[in-house]
C-alpha cells in the first residue's frame, strides 16, 4: 500500500475514533449536540493530525496556528480532537458538561489548554479570527488563522461585516472553514433562511473561494494547501458536511443538531461506528 493511501486510511480511523469519543461524551453528559460535532471530524482531524502547526505540551507557543471556533456548540469534538491530540487525558472527556468541569457546554479560553478563543453566542467568532490574523500580520508571524463558522450563523449580520474587514486587508492568514450542512435547531436552513449561493456572496465580497467535500479527508487538506498558495485576499473553504456523518438514524436529520443519544441510541451509534472502524483496520493491514 503506497504510504500516501496508508497515511489516508490512519487519518479516516482518527476521525472515526473522535467520532467515537463524541456519543461516549455526549451520552454520558445527558445534553449536548450530535449532528455538527459528527459532521465535522474529518476537517478537525484534517486539520490537527495533518495540517496544523502546534505544539500540545506547549499550547501557548507563540508560533502555533490557532483555530477559533465560532459555532461554540460543536465543542464535543473540539474536545475529542484535543485530547486525542494529546493537550489532556482522554478520560478528562468523561466531564463534559458537568459542574466544574473544564469542559464547559462552550468553549471557555481560559479553561483549557488549546482553546483559543471563547465562544457561545453565535456570529463573534470571524471577527475574534480578523483580529488575531491581523495581530500575527503586525507582529510579522508566518502562522495560520482558521476560523470554523456554521452555516446557521451566516443568518446574523455581524458575520457579513467581518467577510467586509477580512478582505479589505486582503488577509491571506486568514482561512474560514465553514460547516456546510444545511441545518439548524429549527429546521433547515433553506426553510429558515436560505443562505446560496453561498460560495458567490463570498467572492462578492473580495474572498477566495474553495468548495470542497467536508467529509473527504483527502479533500479537505489539499483546499488547505491551495489555500496557503493563495497571496491576495482571506480564503473561505465551504465544507459540504453531512451533519450526524457516520450514524444512520442520526444523518441529515436537524432534529439531531441539538440533542445528545439516549443509552440505547448510543449503542446502536457505537456498533455502526466499530463497523466503520473494522472495515478501515482491515484495508491498513491489507
Amino acid at each position: 500500500m503506497p504510504l500516501e493511501e496508508k497515511k489516508l486510511l490512519e487519518l479516516q480511523k482518527t476521525a472515526n475514533e473522535i467520532r467515537m469519543l463524541i456519543i461516549k461524551m455526549l451520552v454520558k453528559a445527558g445534553s449536548g449536540h450530535s449532528a455538527g460535532p459528527l459532521g465535522m471530524a474529518d476537517v478537525f482531524t484534517a486539520l490537527y493530525f495533518n495540517s496544523l502547526r502546534y505544539k500540545a505540551d506547549e499550547p501557548d507557543w507563540i508560533d502555533r496556528d490557532k483555530v477559533v471556533l465560532s459555532n461554540g456548540h460543536i465543542c464535543p469534538v473540539l474536545y475529542a480532537t484535543l485530547a486525542k491530540a494529546g493537550y489532556f487525558s482522554i478520560e478528562e472527556l468523561d466531564t463534559l458538561r458537568k459542574i466544574d468541569s473544564r469542559l464547559q457546554g462552550h468553549p471557555h479560553r481560559t479553561a483549557l489548554p488549546g482553546i483559543e478563543n471563547t465562544s457561545g453566542p453565535l456570529g463573534e467568532g470571524l471577527s475574534q479570527a480578523i483580529g488575531m490574523a491581523l495581530t500575527a500580520k503586525m507582529d510579522k508571524k508566518d502562522s495560520y488563522i482558521y476560523c470554523l463558522t456554521s452555516d446557521g450563523e451566516h443568518q446574523e449580520g455581524n458575520t457579513w461585516e467581518a467577510a467586509m474587514l477580512a478582505a479589505k486587508y486582503k488577509l491571506n492568514n486568514l482561512i474560514q472553514i465553514i460547516d456546510f450542512n444545511y441545518i439548524q435547531i429549527d429546521g433547515r436552513t433553506p426553510d429558515v433562511m436560505p443562505l446560496d449561493p453561498m460560495k458567490d456572496k463570498y467572492e462578492s465580497f473580495g474572498w477566495h473561494v474553495i468548495e470542497i467535500d467536508g467529509n473527504n479527508i483527502n479533500e479537505i487538506i489539499n483546499a488547505i494547501n491551495d489555500a496557503k498558495k493563495v497571496l491576495d485576499k482571506p480564503i473561505f473553504i465551504l465544507a459540504n458536511t453531512v451533519p450526524g456523518k457516520g450514524v444512520s438514524f442520526m444523518e441529515n436529520d436537524y432534529k439531531w443538531h441539538g440533542k445528545p443519544p439516549t443509552e440505547e441510541e448510543a449503542v446502536k451509534a457505537l456498533k455502526e461506528l466499530e463497523i466503520i472502524q473494522s472495515d478501515i483496520e482491515r484495508r491498513i493491514n491489507d
